[in-house]
């Protein structure tokens, strides 16, 4: 009887259980909490371009009066309706959240997930404490900057956090990005991880921190997932991180100023993925971390390790089979040498390997990474190898998504090619490819190809080239440095970035040009093109942000429509054959910052219009017909952004307005000024600076911050130079000679204490040399000849680095350097005045050209200081750049989605 009972009572709690999670038992979802959640989603508008992978947006599909239990992203307990979980990720939401917001109605939230949204670079809001039950919470990849608030240390049941990549570069454009981010200032890091001693998973990817990383953290037991990356951490890093149990995931890359010492690594470890990229290590790594054997991503990019694979990862063959389940190798950018071992070939499960920019040497056989069959991601550019392969082409080859190939000393097209059909991603510039590019590369990644860079080869023409090239998908095409003959070849229409400069291209741009109606870079300089320039190009003004025509033989006028709302930011035409005005409708390119429109044969007055232009930062009308004055009818001709401008070699007239000195603001920055200069090239692309020194070219490279130059040489300018010249206090090289100009040299010029190069020569100049010119410390050149100067010149500084050629041809001046001395009545002339007397006056100047050089994809400027001071000659390295930052993108890219599991989070 008794077990009877007992049986009984077991089955009607069974059946009464199976009541409780039957679904016809589930409570419905409570008024107040669908009302909360649709007050929620009406506060923002559903914009598609709001997240970064668009799947739909979720609450669209909330409806009034129907159960939001059901609504998709919303879960419920099954047993009293409560909302407790609420995954908004990747729903097209644009807006601002405030602190009173109905989402904290939600008291029994335990997961939110609000990642993959823009929310306008709003902070994140105060209210958190009153979600008490949160256990994950998910802000990552959705725009909110600003403190994180006091409030979030009230989450003390949260065991996973992610408010990582809270940036997107691409979207600011003007604005700092450091200034968007997110910041751990109050509450500190270390209080964070003091307060939530639960966490297991911890992601703060491009937090602000900007501390050390406490000793402790290493104490938290249940810690899986640590993520710190672009931190600005600082200090040493705690060994003893290294070796917690638990770890599976360590992320602290992109900390310049954090410090690393590997420990020895004992058996046992849990970790899976170690990136160290670009923090402060140098020396070997441990042969010990061939101990980690569940490791699977190891990212040693940029570290400064030196040696040899051998040494570095362990001895090969033995360190193979401890890191048997690597995926991800990079150890991109250090200075590891020697040769690639054969027996990498063994790691048997890779898929990323990375070994580019190393000093790695040797001959390679490309067979050797054929045999690794999974693997898909190959990048061995810049190091000093040779690459060979001897095997025919196979189906059983891998099918790569990125080869990385420049500088291998290739001397023809790999027939491996031939058969790989799913590549998005192809380099193979700087090597030794000569003549045409065959036919059957038409068909590698046909449908596929994102990026392909052939540049700097000796390519000579395209075999049986289509009328439009047939990549369907490719973005970025670059064919520069290479010896191609024949017409232009027309990208196809997804193409965005098309660069072929610096080839033997002849006849004019077909009009089928026009059809490429995706085009933002257009670089077609440096060789023979001629005819009208198509009026389509200026239609594309919408898309297109930099067009370079620049050393052709285009001739005509410049297309004068432009469309409204232009794109165009670079406009580069110089040294062709066009002639009539500068088009007015110049006006609508509001973007517009670079405006090259040198030695060309245009026959127009001063463009004073251009001022109405709010970003123009260059300005090159040399070797042309302008003429006239270059006054402005309006009394507030701006022109504030202006920082190179050169009017050189045309027929300008009159008094140079001193109202124009008072207003170009971005020349008078004082030198403390430019630490809030930053590399523009860095997001956008990297500038140099050509200049004509007595007719010898010199490219200066590596550019940070600005560049000031103003050029108004062989003018017919007159009167006095105006005092307020002198503003210009970031000004570096100034050229007024060649002109009328009149008057002392004003002595205002001594402000300009950032000059390098002042040239005055040959105009009507009298009195003495101002003795404030001493104080210029950066004059290294000094040109005062053909004026009527008189008095001693100055001693001391720069000036008695001075040769008399810098003064010769002023019979009043005495003193060093020349053989007068002061108080002496009889001039005494060098015979090499007399030589320099006779020759063409523009022998005797520095004259100056600039050139600013693309270098990447999307569009900026910048001009600036030059560091070193490094001369080149024609050197076109910057496209291996680019690559390097493209790259950088993708790993950074696959890095974060594997460590996300490649699920949304």
């Amino acid at each position: 009887m008794g077990s009877f009972l007992y049986l009984l009572l077991c089955v009607l709690f069974f059946l009464s259980f199976l009541q409780i999670i039957s679904p016809s038992s589930h409570r419905s979802c409570l008024h107040d909490q669908s009302s909360a959640l649709l007050q929620f989603k009406h506060s923002f508008s559903i914009n598609k371009s709001a997240s970064e992978d668009s799947t739909y947006p979720k609450a669209e599909s909330w409806k009034p009066h129907t159960d939001c239990c059901s609504w998709d992203g919303v879960t419920c307990d099954i047993v009293n309706g409560h909302v407790i979980g609420l995954d908004l990720s990747n729903s097209w939401l644009y807006g601002s959240i405030h602190s009173n917001t109905t989402l904290f109605h939600l008291r029994h939230l335990q997961r939110l997930s609000l990642a993959y949204n823009h929310f306008n670079y709003s902070p994140i809001p105060y209210g958190f404490h009153l979600l008490t039950s949160l256990t994950h919470l998910n802000l990552s990849s959705s725009a909110f900057s600003g403190q994180i608030p006091l409030e979030i240390l009230g989450l003390t049941k949260l065991v996973s956090l992610d408010l990582s990549w809270n940036h997107n570069l691409l979207k600011l454009e003007n604005l700092s990005w450091s200034h968007k981010l997110l910041k751990l200032e109050k509450p500190s890091f270390r209080t964070l991880v003091q307060r939530l001693t639960n966490l297991r998973k911890l992601h703060l990817a491009y937090v602000n921190i900007s501390s050390i990383v406490p000793d402790f953290l290493a104490d938290f037991s249940s810690l899986t997932s640590l993520d710190l990356r672009y931190c600005q951490l600082y200090g040493i890093f705690p060994k003893s991180i290294f070796l917690h149990p638990n770890l599976q995931s360590l992320r602290v890359s992109e900390n310049l100023n954090l410090t690393l010492y590997l420990p020895d690594f004992h058996s046992g470890s849990s970790l899976r993925i170690l990136d160290l990229s670009r923090t402060n290590f140098s020396g070997e790594l441990p042969a010990s971390i061939n101990k980690l054997k569940l490791l699977n991503s190891l990212y040693l990019k940029a570290c400064n390790f030196s040696g040899s694979i051998s040494s570095s990862i362990g001895p090969i063959p033995s360190s193979v089979t401890g890191l048997s389940n690597l995926i991800t190798l990079s150890l991109h950018g250090n200075s590891l040498s020697g040769a690639i071992p054969r027996s990498i070939s063994k790691l048997v499960n890779l898929e990323h390997l990375y070994l580019s920019s190393n000093n790695f040497s040797g001959t390679v056989e490309l067979d050797e990474f054929f045999k690794l069959k999974n693997l898909t991601y190959l990048h061995l550019s810049d190091n000093s190898l040779s690459l060979i392969t001897t095997v025919h082409i196979n189906s059983s080859f891998p099918k790569f998504i990125q080869l990385g190939l420049s500088s291998c000393n290739i001397s023809k097209f790999p027939d491996f090619l031939r058969n790989q059909n799913e590549l998005q991603s192809l380099d193979i510039s700087n090597n030794k490819i000569h003549g045409q590019i065959p036919k059957w590369m038409w068909n590698v990644g046909k449908e596929t190809l994102d990026y392909m860079n052939l540049s700097h080869n000796f390519l000579q023409g395209l075999e049986e080239p289509p009328a439009i090239l047939p990549w369907g998908s490719l973005q970025y095409l670059d064919l520069h440095s290479n010896q191609l003959q024949g017409p232009l070849p027309i990208p196809s229409i997804s193409t965005s970035f098309f660069s072929i400069s610096n080839n033997k291209l002849t006849g004019k741009i077909p009009r089928l040009i026009c059809k490429a109606s995706s085009l933002e870079i257009l670089d077609l300089s440096n060789n023979n093109l001629s005819g009208l320039i198509p009026q389509c190009l200026g239609d594309f003004s919408k898309s297109i942000s930099v067009l370079k025509l620049r050393n052709n033989r285009f001739h005509g006028p410049i297309p004068q429509k432009i469309s409204n709302g232009s794109s165009l930011r670079t406009l580069d035409i110089n040294n062709n054959q066009l002639k009539g005005h500068v088009p007015r409708s110049l006006v609508n390119c509001k973007r517009l910052e670079v405006l090259d429109l040198g030695n060309n044969q245009l026959n127009d007055t001063f463009p004073f219009w251009l001022e109405s232009l709010p970003k123009l930062q260059v300005l090159d009308l040399r070797m042309n017909k302008f003429h006239g004055p270059v006054g402005c009818p309006r009394t507030n001709c701006a022109f504030s952004k202006l920082r190179i401008v050169d009017l050189s070699r045309n027929e300008f007239t009159g008094d140079f307005p001193s109202t124009y000195f008072l207003h170009w603001s971005a020349m008078m920055m004082s030198d403390e000024n430019k630490s809030q200069f930053k590399y523009m090239g860095d997001t956008y692309y990297q500038d140099s600076v050509t200049v004509m020194n007595k007719g010898r070219e010199m490219v200066y490279e590596k550019i940070l911050t600005i560049f000031t130059t103003i050029d108004f040489s062989y003018n017919r300018f007159q009167g006095e130079i105006p005092e307020s010249i002198g503003n210009l206090r970031s000004l570096l090289r100034l050229n007024f000679s060649g002109n009328n100009f009149a008057g002392s040299i004003p002595s205002s010029l001594g402000n300009l204490t950032m000059l390098e190069s002042l040239d005055l020569s040959h105009n009507k100049l009298s009195g003495e040399i101002p003795q404030q010119l001493t104080t210029l410390t950066f004059l290294a050149v000094l040109i005062l000849s053909g004026n009527n100067l008189i008095g001693p010149i100055p001693r001391g500084k720069q000036f008695d680095t001075f040769l008399n050629t810098s003064y010769e041809g002023n019979s009043g001046l005495c003193g060093f350097p020349l053989l007068r001395k002061c108080g002496d009545t009889e001039v005494v002339q060098n015979p090499t005045s007399l030589f320099h007397q006779d020759q063409d006056s523009e022998a005797t100047s520095e004259e100056f050209d600039w050139k600013i050089v693309l270098m990447g994809y999307g569009c900026g400027v910048i001009i600036g200081v030059v560091i070193g001071h490094t001369i080149f000659w024609r050197q076109n390295g910057w496209l291996r750049r680019i690559m390097s930052t493209k790259l950088s993108k993708w790993e950074g890219q696959m890095s974060k989605k594997k460590g996300n599991n490649r699920k949304r989070r």
